[in-house]
């Protein structure tokens, strides 16, 4: 939580705003392995992160991706907003706008935040215990819903 003081003396507990995103290419996606300094780290996630100040869920989506896997992506679409104040693993209480993108091309390396960096099949992912956060959630209503859509 973000504590701030307002313009009228007033406080208030502020939450973080994150995009997750499910790159994906060929019938794969793209999971990075976190960081053991980081919340959840030495599991598997989608790539994602802070929405920046003055930037779109969009912008950040391409950052992070470029960031933490080195790809460009192409922004699909959104599946979905997590804004539970109970969402399972997390330390701070995040609203997630998750999106769908499709790789591009590699023109960099991934930064610390990632030590892995790894394509599977949609039908050969690791298990749900190894999963940081809520992602593989985010993965199976893809599979069951968002395909399609």
């Amino acid at each position: 939580m973000l504590t701030c003081k307002f313009e009228d003396g007033n406080g208030a507990s502020l939450r973080h705003v994150v995009v997750d995103t499910l790159v994906l290419k060929n019938n794969q996606i793209l999971l990075v392995k976190r960081a053991l300094h980081l919340t959840n780290g030495g599991k598997f996630g989608l790539v994602g992160g802070f929405v920046d100040r003055d930037e779109t869920l969009e912008e950040a989506v391409r950052r992070e991706v470029l960031e933490e896997t080195g790809y460009k992506v192409k922004v699909e679409r959104m599946l979905r907003i997590k804004d539970s104040p109970k969402r399972r693993g997390e330390d701070r209480q995040n609203i997630s706008f998750s999106f769908i993108a499709t790789s591009l091309e590699k023109v960099g390396e991934a930064d610390d935040e990632s030590t892995e960096v790894t394509w599977f099949d949609l039908d050969k992912l690791p298990p749900e215990d190894q999963f940081a956060f809520d992602h593989y959630e985010d993965i199976q209503l893809y599979l069951k819903t968002g395909k399609n859509k």
